[in-house]
This record gives C-alpha cells, structure tokens and sequence, in this order.
C-alpha cells in the first residue's frame, strides 16, 4: 500500500463522526449554571450551557459531549417529565402583563401572568409581593414561561427575603399537608396506656435520665443515664420512641420519608415531623413521662463496650441541661444546687454527668487506638432577634459537655449496629468508605513541603491507614501547618452515606455503624427503630419488614441526597445573615485565615467569627497570579510572593450582599 492511501485512509478514519450518546436522567442544579444528571449509567456533570430549559428534579434526555481528555459531559437534548409544577417569587406589574421573578436563583427564567389572568386581582397582589405561583407554561428556547398565582405569601419588607430565597433555591417543603397535621393532632403521649398494653416495655421513670441539648434546643430526643459498676460502667442511652406513634405506611410516615430529615436554618426549623410530635409528644421534656427505645451498654474499666442490650422503655427527664450549664459545673463556675433538676436529683445528676465525662474521656482512647479519626473543627452560628436580624455570632467548639453526649451517642449507634448486622437485618447503615488512593496521593506534596510526613509514612497516608493520618494531623497540631494538614485530608474523605447493608465507619474506626439517636430529626433513625424493633420481637421477616426492605435501597438513596440538601441549606443561610451582619462591618479590619483558593482569588475565614469572604486576586496586587490547583497556591509572576491554604492575613471588609451570602474583603492598608 502506497504511503498516500495510508495517509488517505488514516485522514478518513481520524473523520469519521461519532454517533452521540443519548440517554435519560434526572438533572440536579447545584446552583445557577451548574448541574449534575444522574443516570443509570452514572452521574454526569452538565456542560457550560447545558442546562437549557431543564428545571432542578426534571427527568430529563441528555446528549453526552467530550473535550479532548477530559470527562464526559452532558447536554439537555429535552425534557422527558417535569418536576417543578409550582414556586415561590415575586410579582412585578409591567402592564398589560405581570411576572414573577422565582426566589429560587437555579430557575433563570422569569415568568410571565397573562392580561386575561385575574389571579393578582383577586388575591390583592401588588408589585413586591411574594407570592406562589403555578406554572401553566414552561419557558422554552422558543417562548416564555406562564404562570398563575395561587397564593398571597405577604410583602418582601415583610419577610426575610435572604433566608426565603436559600428555603426557595433548595427546595425546601415548609407546609405539612392538613391529612398529617390532622393525624398528629390524634396522637397522645399515653405512656400508661403503652406500659399496660406492651410487657416487655420497661418502666424507667424513676431512673435518673438526664437531657443536654443547646440552650435554644425545643426537641429533646436523647437522654442519659449511668451508674457505676464494680468493674466498669452501665450507659444508659434512651432516644424517643417515634415509631410507636408513627406506624409504617401511615400519612405522617409517608410524608417523613419524602422529607428525611428537618432543616436547621439561621432563624428557624423546619421539621421531618409536626410540631405536634417533635416538640411535644416525642420530646423528652423535663418532668414528663415519654415513651423511649432504650439502649444499656456495659463498659469495662478502660472504656471498652463488653455487652448491650435494647428495650422499649418508658422514661421521665429529671434534668434539661445546656451545653453551657454542664461545662460551668466541670469548670466549677456553677454548683450543682445550681442545675435545674426534680426536686432530690440535684446530688444524683452532678455525680451522673462527672461519670459521664469519665466514659467520655475513655472511649476517646477507645477510637483512637482503633484508628478512629477526629478533624479539628469549629461552627459558627448567626445569632438573631425575634424580627430575625444578625445580633452577633457564638463559635461552637467541642467541650467536655459535647463530648460528653457525643461519645455515648456513638456507643448507642455502634451497639444497635452491631446488634442488626449480625443478624444481616435490612436497616439504613451509616456507611464511610476508606478514601481514594488518588485524592490522598494528591495531599503528599503539600505535607512534604509543611514538614509532616518523612518516609514510609506517605505510602501510609497514601494507603489510608488511619493510624498514619492520626500521624499527621498530631505532627501538626499546634504548628503554622495544622489548619492546612487538616483541610486537606478532611477534603480528600469521601461523605459518608446510607446504605441498606453494613460496611463499616471509616473515619470512626467502626466496623459497624447506624443512626439510632435522632428519629425526630433524621428518617434513617426511625428505619433502624422499626428494625430494631423486629430483631427484639422475631419478626424480621414480617410483612411490614419485607415492605421496608423492598424501598430500602431507594430510600437511603433519598436520604443522602437530602441530607445534602439539608447541610446546604443550612451553611447558605448562616451565609445570608453573616453576610447581613457584616453590612454594618464595612471598612473594619480583622485577621484570619486562607481556607480556600481558587484562580479568581482567596477565601479567608476571620478568626473571631469563622465568617468567610473573598479577597479577590486584583485585591492582591497589579500583576498576574498563577495558579497551582495542585499545591492550591497564587503565585505573583512578577513578585514571586505566593499565597495558599492556612496562611495568616489582615483583611478589609468592602462589601456584603446577603442576597447571595456573599462578603467581600480587601488586604488592609492596601
């Protein structure tokens, strides 16, 4: 063959179009502009651009691109099923027509409420009003979207328009059907009625049970109890019994499940439950009888878990403590006549909670020396008035009090865990999968250049021995390099997520862990009850336990991506009133941190108030910045100075917009 006609054929076959890749998905917009599809042959981000009419939630057709060597990426081709029918926005008249501009800044389309349409009349909407409005049309490359409203919200002066917007762009169900509300209203503590009828039901309400919950805490769902043995400890863990007012299938159940979880924001919760049972008939409120699931662990002297066992138990708190109140009474700010408990409890629960702090400090040793990770981390949360504006910020760090209920929590779920996976019971397990070799290879650069890792340790690190990474985050604690060394391999853990089958807690060095001591406030809490529940009684293989384990792998599914939800639902509306707090900063200076780079400039977190904002790189000085993803580092081109995680720096504050949650900073005196 003729080197030609090679040639020929090869500039042929290097032509030769490919047939694009179709398939169907459900399109998640992260926020404007970004976007994931799930399929079911994986989950593809969506190309710049891509996102066309789509809506968050659609069921949508994507073509799949490709950019030289790079990941495939998506394209909505069209949508199959719509997901959004109605939304929350605001009404502007721009006559003959009016729109509503969506609150939800994923939808960039505003909508249009046609002249025939008599819906702002009748309803007395006027221009700045939010309202909730239905879709009629949807918006298409072609023509615009028509809405009609359905329903009045009130005057934006009137409402937190920030802390609406985050409700609004994460979708975030507010309102519980009237079916639900009306069977709440039903239910009743009835905890004589409960211990007459159940035997097996342990009557504990003369146990010293204690709550330690935050100050402003209004669902109580865990409380403690202990005492001494001769060669050990008892812990007592006793987490409300949802499940006994919440049968399977039932409206409230139905409507938990589409939910998974409450939403902390800034300014309020929106719960899984009514109010009706998580602030009432399932809180474990001081005085009151409640009905509970009762885990005992027995520890030996060293802190280590000998056995345990679980009972459906009736219990009444003797004392609802603060974080505050306790860690006063370790400090020995407060005296324990001084703790609010029933009357002749006040020298029992001061000796419960010394022993409980006892336990606590002993199981710390426990993980450690099973390889149990901990990340150094502080929350900050907003602090506001009753109308909802920023009053200050109170830093949340670990104490000896939430160390306290942490760790026996943690004994409670590893115990139920263990109790369920031993007999491969289907339930919602907690899962954290040991991270990629490549996302901890991707630390060793930065750590070899702070200092932390010399030999064979790096292969460790890289291997993710947890021993090794405890290695280094000791090295580091204390030094310039500790908040670096602890983002990067805090960044380079997988989430942990549920699955319906156990594979064990990396980070906690668990070999088996659930979520059993928040069933108010977490959906796979209340499918670990039910199965729990099942183990206890012989009937794993009832037809209500074959139901669950038929929708188990969906529902956990459901779960995690909510959890997300929730998480960033919760950090974007701190974000909003931090942002509103520090309007009223412009022009002060601080010091902090660099907690994240990027090639459009530096995230720092100021020291007193972990508040974040951008320091963007023309902040930085005229000349150009490159940027090394790898070592997440600026480097002046004409200065040589660099800057990157963990470096120190003193910042103006220039601008905020809550809108957005967005602070802006400047170098000070520059």
């Amino acid at each position: 063959m003729s080197r030609k006609r090679s040639q020929r054929r090869g500039h042929t076959h290097r032509n030769v179009r490919k047939v694009p890749v179709t398939m169907t998905g459900t399109i998640r917009i992260v926020r404007s502009g970004v976007a994931t599809v799930q399929t079911p042959e994986g989950t593809f981000p969506v190309a710049r651009g891509g996102i066309r009419e789509a809506m968050d939630g659609d069921e949508v057709q994507i073509v799949l691109v490709h950019h030289g060597k790079g990941e495939s990426q998506a394209v909505v081709h069209g949508v199959v099923q719509r997901a959004t029918t109605t939304f929350l926005g605001t009404f502007e008249s721009v006559e003959p027509l009016g729109v509503v501009v969506p609150l939800d800044a994923r939808v960039r389309h505003d909508f249009f409420v046609l002249p025939e349409d008599a819906s702002p009349k009748r309803l007395s909407v006027e221009t700045g009003d939010v309202v909730s409005a239905r879709i009629l049309q949807y918006p298409t490359r072609q023509s615009a979207g028509v809405a009609t409203i359905d329903r009045r919200i009130g005057r934006a002066s009137e409402l937190d328009m920030a802390v609406e917007g985050v409700i609004a762009s994460h979708g975030i169900v507010t309102d519980f059907p009237e079916a639900v509300l009306a069977e709440a209203q039903q239910i009743k503590a009835d905890v004589a009625g409960a211990l007459a009828s159940d035997a097996s039901r342990r009557d504990l309400r003369e146990l010293c049970t204690i709550t330690i919950d935050p100050s402003d805490a209004r669902d109580f769902d865990d409380a403690l109890s202990v005492r001494r043995l001769e060669d050990g400890y008892e812990l007592g863990v006793h987490i409300a019994d949802v499940t006994h007012y919440v049968p399977w299938g039932s409206s409230i159940d139905l409507e938990a499940r589409q939910r998974t979880c409450s939403t902390y924001l800034v300014d309020r919760v929106i719960p899984m439950l009514p109010e009706r049972l998580c602030n009432d008939v399932c809180s474990l409120r001081p005085g009151e009888d409640r009905l509970c699931m009762s885990v005992f662990a027995c520890l030996d002297a060293k802190g280590e878990v000998v056995s345990a066992q679980a009972c459906t138990s009736a219990i009444r708190s003797h004392a609802r403590l603060s974080y505050d109140q306790v860690d006063a009474l370790f400090e020995g700010t407060l005296a324990p006549e001084g703790l609010p408990t029933s009357a002749g409890f006040e020298g029992d629960v001061a000796d419960a909670l010394r022993t409980l702090d006892e336990i606590s400090r002993l199981r710390q040793d426990v993980r450690l020396r099973r390889g149990a990770i901990d990340f150094d981390t502080r929350e900050a949360k907003v602090l506001v008035d009753e109308d909802g504006h920023p009053t200050g910020v109170r830093v949340r760090e670990r104490t000896a009090a939430t160390s306290l209920v942490e760790e026996a929590m943690l004994v409670a779920n590893e115990c139920v865990a263990k109790m369920l996976s031993e007999v491969d019971a289907p339930a919602a397990y907690r899962v954290h999968e040991r991270p990629a070799p490549d996302s901890l290879s991707a630390t060793i650069p930065i750590l070899r250049e702070l200092g932390l890792v010399r030999g064979d340790l790096a292969d460790r690190v890289v291997a993710g021995e947890p021993r090794a990474l405890q290695e280094v985050l000791a090295a580091a604690r204390g030094t310039s390099g500790e908040y670096l060394a602890n983002t990067l391999l805090l960044r380079a853990q997988k989430r942990a997520i549920y699955l319906p089958q156990n594979e064990g807690h990396y980070a906690l060095g668990a070999s088996a862990y659930c979520h059993f001591t928040s069933p108010i406030r977490r959906y796979p809490d209340d499918v670990v009850h039910r199965a729990l529940k099942a183990l206890m009684a012989g009937t794993l293989g009832s037809k209500e336990q074959r139901s669950v384990a038929n929708v188990l792998p969906q529902l956990c599914r459901t779960c995690s991506d909510q959890e997300r939800v929730a998480d960033m639902a919760s950090r974007d509306s701190q974000k909003a009133k931090m942002a509103e707090l520090f309007q009223q900063r412009v022009g002060e200076r601080f010091s902090g941190i660099v907690v994240g780079c990027e090639r459009y400039g530096l995230f720092v977190m100021l020291d007193d108030t972990c508040a974040e904002g951008l320091l963007p790189t023309r902040a930085l000085g005229e000349e150009w910045f490159a940027y090394d993803a790898a070592r997440l580092a600026l480097t002046g081109e004409s200065s040589g100075r660099t800057w990157r995680l963990g470096q120190r720096v003193a910042v103006e504050v220039v601008g905020a917009n809550p809108a957005k949650g967005q602070i802006d900073f400047a170098l000070a005196g520059s």
